[in-house]
């Protein structure tokens, strides 16, 4: 699979300098969890969910969570886990493995027919530790579509019963089994135990390194310990108590040495309404400016506007990627992700190879300073985004990108 293979050949040949590289359910870890985008929840107890799977993977989706917890209601659980064993054996006799080549034949567009589709990284969300082993045991010959597991609620002693029940599932099927842990505890909002709860899931993901691929942030369970609820027109760093945990958690488990996670962004609770007025902030918002009036409807139909300003804020903060629960934001984040024409060429320019003794220079586009050293890790992380996000051309800007991402 890669981003925006659902639009033609033809159509990213005029969108990217560097098109965004293919990848497998079976990549690196390093690139799948830079390449999890815009990761869509979907509850367990959709009855069409093996085609809503396959509809999405059209759109252009690459990581999907389907969930057996807050999305629905406790007495749901156990008929959503029959629901997921046989939804997960229709997608299995349907399509091949996530992230493997389709063996159906392609429209004209170069999206695969639904027989030979390929499917998204697809996770399970579950409650309880115990859920994993069972789930896996009763997957059968179906689990070679999964790809792993969303932990709620993690701590450390919780998150470690749920990493040696991964553990366990993964010796009994055989195949690589990914965490994605949620940071979402009301202890980690809490100023007097934060530090003591960062420290202890700092321990816990180390310890599993290879298997955590990305840590979520669960910033809906933040805002209900105190009652709040952050408007369309904000974003989640506005909500302070909020942006100060997101700090926290990017400061000790998101570092540039090695020793960091990737985190996600957390979700946007706000989608298209049947009826809605042209808000005032949408004319005001910087990311119209000098924009061409496509993008602008783009905004008005989709109401993006402040979702827009969130990824960029979570991308500024150091996250990449976001939960999402709506189809219409998967194409602003994927959008946001791609690498700038410029943003390439200084990343290039950072890491060129005779510039590794330091140094200052000024910036291919006139228009910055880019120093080496301090600049180094930023350049890298960009040169990984590029990997799987691909590069813009110089003359393509965001509204291209977003129209093409729209077109399904």
């Amino acid at each position: 699979m890669r981003h925006f293979g659902h639009i033609s050949p033809t159509a990213r040949e005029g969108l990217f300098f560097r098109e965004p590289s293919t990848f497998t359910a079976d990549s690196p870890a390093r690139m799948l969890s830079v390449a999890l985008g815009a990761t869509l929840y979907s509850p367990a107890t959709r009855p069409s969910l093996a085609d809503d799977v396959l509809k999405q993977a059209g759109r252009g989706v690459v990581s999907m969570v389907l969930c057996l917890e807050d999305s629905i209601d406790d007495a749901e659980v156990t008929g959503a886990e029959a629901n997921l064993i046989r939804q997960f054996a229709a997608l299995a006799a349907r399509t091949t493995a996530p992230g493997t080549a389709p063996e159906g034949p392609a429209d004209a567009g170069g999206t695969p027919d639904a027989a030979g589709a390929d499917v998204p990284l697809l996770f399970i969300r579950v409650r309880e530790p115990a859920q994993i082993t069972d789930l896996v045991r009763r997957l059968g010959d179906s689990v070679r579509m999964l790809s792993g597991f969303v932990l709620p609620k993690f701590t450390e002693e919780r998150g470690r019963q749920f990493l040696e029940a991964l553990a366990e599932a993964e010796t009994a099927c055989g195949r690589r089994l990914f965490a994605m842990p949620v940071l979402e505890s009301p202890e980690l909002l809490h100023l007097e135990t934060r530090g003591d709860i960062l420290q202890g899931i700092a321990r816990s993901v180390d310890k599993y390194r290879d298997r955590v691929l990305a840590l979520r942030l669960g910033v809906t369970d933040f805002c209900s310990a105190y009652g709040l609820r952050r408007a369309p027109d904000m974003t989640a760093y506005d909500v302070h108590i909020v942006a100060s945990v997101i700090a926290d958690v990017v400061n000790v488990l998101g570092r540039a040495d090695g020793t960091g996670f990737t985190i996600t962004g957390p979700v946007w609770e706000y989608f298209r309404r049947q009826e809605r007025m042209f808000k005032p902030q949408l004319r005001r918002s910087p990311f119209l400016e000098g924009r061409a009036e496509e993008l602008r409807t783009a905004l008005i139909e989709h109401d993006l506007d402040g979702l827009l300003r969130e990824i960029e804020l979570d991308r500024a903060n150091g996250l990449l990627g976001k939960t999402c629960i709506h189809p219409s934001h998967v194409a602003p984040v994927h959008a946001l992700s791609v690498v700038s024409h410029e943003e390439y060429t200084d990343a290039r320019d950072i890491l060129s190879p005779e510039r590794g003794g330091g140094g200052v220079l000024r910036s291919a586009y006139t228009n910055k300073m880019n120093e080496v050293k301090p600049h180094r890790a930023w350049a890298e992380r960009t040169l990984q985004r590029a990997e799987v996000f691909g590069v813009a051309r110089e003359d393509v800007g965001f509204v291209d990108l977003l129209a093409a991402g729209l077109t399904n």
